[in-house]
């Protein structure tokens, strides 16, 4: 078979580089040309390429099925023209007869990938970009993309980057006051700072979208390094992913053809090693971000975020920015947290309920705690668990909870003035969304709807000779039909979209299993409350005294550990699970896909995450009963109980070790100890392979470095463990204020960690353009607000901050607290159990009343056991308290909104300075061309020419044989494609002059 044209035009090389080694294997074999991108693909068996190239010489037909649509006609030698083989007869719709030689079998396909993949490469070259690959054939071989200076040009101009000019202006400083303290802070930070160069400094160029009509505007110094590397692969992936196969199969862009397995991957390649070798000074980007960034030494620093940006693009680059501004704020929450349970320490000796709870002498003796088995017990013996909540519940947990939910508005309102800032300063204002093509698994699933109306069709069209009236189909009348359906191959199909009939049946299954998995979710959290009575059951059966006083501790502890191990499988599965829902649901694009994947993901590993939490502090004991009426769960096991001192203390301890295990483990165990695992079984396996590689080449070329690294999976993960933790630290922070202080600490290592990950342990990844953190904010945004309910209630209803106040300012008698425990306990006469549940054989003696907290009637009132006035009473002002505190936290969020605004009055000014220079550039080079003209039309006017154009104002007369005025920019005409105009095109450039 014949090879496509620009097959023979790819250069390969031996595995000997040139003298200059390829220059650390980031360029061709001629040291010039950067390698902007990378292709891998593994070399199919030898006979394969062989059948290839003997294809003129067999004649056995062999049909290659398409992916639904077909071969242009009359493009390829080895496709029949008119749409049939070489023998005349035409090809059916749905198959591409082609001559090639083989065996059936397996072949097929490899003949089949080895046709698309060479059409692509074709197709590259016709785009302007050059190609590399290595002679011999290896597994897996890499072909080298570079982009010269002209298809820069042009993709920059379609892309509409903007790059700097050559005007520049000066930021404006402060002065007086602030200017001191500005310099103040900036030599107090100084120590801080990553030790990266400042491209800019005071000075900052202006920067205008590229166009290859401007380029004596731009500050171009080198073609080379104009566009930095970053910027040639995302020009590189552009034409990338709108290349077509239209011969082969109808498929557009790279993602497709990896997925359809043409090629294994396609990557950028890093600057080189990572590691320093040689002078400071000539460090790489990467190698700049490995010594200040990606080093945990360097966890005091502020991340360089513009070099960041410049080698992984604005997407990634926000997500640090981002995580770099919620850190820094964690630091005064942090600190504001510590200072409340600080508090907590040191007043939990006068506290006076904890002091009567702990007083032997007052004797209260609480009634059983389980059915038969549990005796009565003196509430003295809970002195350790009072003692320990009023380290998290006490006055100060109000101001604590209100200062948090305002943080929450305050960290949005800072991120947005932060990211409007790094928007100004890396020149995405006024950035226009990139146009994204269908996805691979959105663009088979179309071809395969095509394909089954084109077949609905043919049957049609075969159908129809035979209702002639003679009842016979004569050869002419074949032929036309065949002929037509080879025709509509070549037509584009009428259908440009899924409907939501197709995806119908995805969204059924969404729906279904999005409950299933809730289901599962309150299952877990259901077992786990079975096995919390269960053992507390067993446990209060034991002889052992200690046993029996340590039941809630352990009972509660074991039942949190448990629940964190069943949160952190189910957080993989449903992770997995998200994929395939979203994947059910056919999106079109990468962005449809990536949030519909957010979504979901948040919805599942929120339910997860926070519903053990949320029955701790809304469910539990609520539905326990009282004495004689408890409610039972399988007939022979009670609810349970919050413990005396409330279940604000157990809240606490649910939360701190879900939340430290959650990030102890997955930063740990899945993000270090995983990839290092499976890094090393990699290593090992290719241990010999490795061994030969290096005596053959030294040193190894950079994209087979590259191509041992992980590829980059999205952002998606690192925005989920650090939004379930800002759930953490917002939504339950009442019951644990030292939350911040250990998101804080996480997250320094956190830092580091993701961008160790990123410099060594990644591909490097395509730079994509972002505005902002997309969906992510709507989710924070969210939260925030959410958060002052969850806050509202827990401090409400959780804690016993209203009871006391209530007690305090209705109940008692001096005014203090003293008696409030004495208030919220009712009583209970013992002969008033069901049979079988009372204590039998009592240690305590003859016990006639025991005490339950509960505001209950006492059993010699009229309404035994009924809801007292007290009840009633904080009732009320719990509900009271809802209404107050959600409002006034409303109020100071709405405050602090619009005392902050979300752009800088600096922004502001520079903006609109900017644009005043804009204009007077743009406008000088307007007069300039126009003086040009002017002085060209003069001087043809003095020679007796008339010269003609827009400017001219005489009569306009032949002027074949002059030479055409050319504008400043005109001179740059080398940089775009010479096409030779036509004669009518002569004409119409002799009557209009191009300014």
């Amino acid at each position: 078979m014949q090879v496509s044209p620009g097959e023979d035009k790819i250069p390969v090389v031996g595995s000997a580089s040139s003298p200059q080694g390829g220059r650390e294997g980031l360029y061709f074999s001629d040291g010039r040309r950067k390698v902007d991108y990378v292709l891998v693909f593994h070399q199919r068996r030898p006979s394969s390429i062989r059948s290839l190239a003997s294809a003129s010489v067999s004649h056995d037909r062999l049909s290659i099925v398409s992916n639904g649509n077909f071969p242009s006609v009359g493009t390829d030698p080895a496709v029949g023209r008119g749409g049939g083989i070489a023998g005349g007869q035409p090809a059916s719709v749905g198959e591409v007869f082609m001559e090639l030689g083989g065996p059936a079998g397996n072949e097929p396909a490899d003949h089949e990938i080895h046709l698309i993949r060479q059409e692509f490469e074709a197709n590259l070259l016709e785009a302007g970009l050059e190609i590399e690959r290595d002679r011999e054939l290896k597994s897996p071989s890499f072909t080298r993309l570079h982009a010269p200076w002209p298809v820069l040009c042009r993709e920059a101009e379609f892309l509409k980057i903007k790059v700097p000019t050559k005007t520049s202006y000066e930021l404006k400083e402060e002065s007086g006051f602030g200017s001191s303290v500005s310099s103040f802070w900036r030599k107090l930070n100084h120590p801080f700072q990553p030790k990266v160069h400042q491209e800019q400094g005071r000075t900052k160029f202006l920067s205008h979208c590229f166009s290859r009509d401007k380029l004596h505007q731009y500050n171009i110094k080198c073609k080379d390094t104009f566009f930095d590397n970053a910027t040639r692969a995302r020009i590189v992936y552009e034409i990338l992913r709108r290349t077509v196969c239209v011969r082969t199969c109808q498929t557009i862009g790279i993602s497709t053809l990896i997925a359809k397995g043409v090629y294994d991957s396609a990557f950028p390649l890093h600057d080189g090693d990572y590691k320093v070798i040689g002078h400071l000074e000539e460090r790489s980007d990467r190698q700049l971000l490995h010594e200040e960034w990606a080093r945990y030494s360097a966890f005091y620093k502020y991340q360089p975020i513009d070099l960041v940006r410049k080698y992984f693009g604005e997407k990634i680059g926000l997500y640090f920015a981002w995580l770099g501004v919620y850190t820094q704020l964690l630091i005064p929450a942090s600190i504001v947290g510590i200072t409340v349970f600080g508090y907590g320490v040191a007043t939990v000796d006068t506290n006076i309920p904890s002091q009567e709870m702990c007083d032997e002498s007052l004797n209260f003796t609480m009634c059983p705690l389980c059915d038969g088995a549990c005796d009565f017990w003196h509430l003295s013996s809970a002195c350790g668990t009072a003692r320990a909540s009023h380290l998290f519940d006490n006055p100060a947990t109000v101001f604590f909870a209100v200062f948090m939910s305002l943080w929450a508005v305050l960290f949005l309102e800072q991120w947005k003035r932060r990211q409007i800032s790094l928007s100004f300063s890396w020149d995405l204002t006024g950035i226009e969304e990139d146009e994204e093509h269908p996805r691979p698994k959105y663009e088979t699933i179309l071809l395969q709807k095509r394909q089954r109306k084109q077949k609905s069709k043919k049957k049609k069209k075969k159908n129809e000779p035979e209702k002639q009236e003679d009842g016979t189909v004569t050869g002419k009348d074949r032929w036309r039909q065949k002929l037509l359906s080879a025709m509509a191959a070549g037509i584009p199909a009428t259908i440009e979209k899924l409907t939501w009939k197709d995806r119908l049946p995805g969204y059924f299954i969404n729906v279904s299993s999005i409950l299933f998995m809730f289901g599962l979710t309150f299952s877990a959290v259901f077992g786990v409350i079975v096995y919390r009575i269960t053992v507390s059951a067993l446990m209060a059966m034991s002889t052992d005294p200690e046993t029996k006083s340590n039941v809630r501790v352990t009972v509660t502890a074991t039942a949190v550990i448990i629940n964190l191990v069943v949160i952190l499988i189910l957080d993989e599965i449903y992770g997995s699970v998200a994929m395939w829902l979203t994947e059910l649901e056919i999106p079109k694009t990468e962005t449809d896909y990536e949030e519909r994947l957010i979504l979901k993901a948040f919805l599942l590993k929120f339910m997860n995450a926070y519903a053990p939490i949320f029955y701790v502090a809304f469910f539990k004991g609520r539905f326990a009963g009282r004495p004689g009426n408890y409610m039972y769960v399988f007939n022979d096991h009670r609810m349970e109980e919050c413990a005396p001192g409330g279940c604000l203390i157990e809240l606490c301890i649910q939360l701190s070790i879900i939340m430290l295990g959650k990030q102890l483990i997955q930063n740990n165990i899945f993000e270090i100890g995983i990839p290092k695992l499976k890094k090393l079984v990699r290593a090992m396996k290719n241990k010999g392979s490795a061994e030969k590689e290096r005596e053959d080449e030294r040193p190894p070329q950079q994209w087979k470095l590259d191509y041992a690294l992980t590829p980059f999976d999205g952002l998606t993960p690192e925005y989920m463990e650090m939004i379930i933790q800002f759930g953490f630290v917002s939504l339950f922070v009442a019951s644990f204020p030292l939350a911040p202080l250990f998101a804080l600490l996480n997250n320094v290592i956190e830092i580091r960690l993701d961008a160790k990950k990123f410099v060594t342990e990644l591909r490097r990844p395509v730079a994509v353009r972002a505005k902002d953190i997309g969906v992510w904010y709507n989710i924070l945004s969210g939260m925030g607000k959410f958060s002052v309910i969850i806050n509202a209630f827990v401090i409400a209803f959780t804690s016993d901050f209203i009871p006391r106040l209530v007690y305090q300012y209705m109940f008692s008698q001096t005014g203090t607290m003293h008696g409030f425990i004495d208030h919220t306990l009712s009583y209970f006469n013992v002969s008033n159990f069901k049979p079988g549940t009372a204590p039998q054989n009592s240690a305590l003696g003859d016990i006639s009343v025991c005490r339950y907290k509960d505001y209950r009637e006492p059993p010699w009132s009229p309404n035994a056991y009924t809801f007292s006035k007290q009840y009633w009473c904080v009732l009320a002002a719990r509900l009271a308290f809802v209404i107050l505190f959600q409002n006034l936290v409303m109020f100071l969020s709405l405050v602090v909104a619009w005392v902050i605004p979300d752009v800088p009055k600096t922004i502001v000014e520079q903006l609109k300075q900017e644009k005043k220079l804009l204009v007077d550039v743009f406008l000088r080079e307007e007069k300039e061309k126009l003086q040009l003209i002017q002085s060209l039309f003069s001087k043809d006017q003095g020679q007796g020419l008339p010269f003609p154009g827009r400017f001219n104002t005489l009569p306009s007369g032949p002027t074949q044989g002059l030479p055409r005025a050319r504008s400043r920019a005109a001179s740059f005409s080398q940089f775009t494609r010479k096409i030779p105009p036509s004669p009518r095109n002569e004409n119409e450039n002799s009557r209009h002059t191009a300014v």
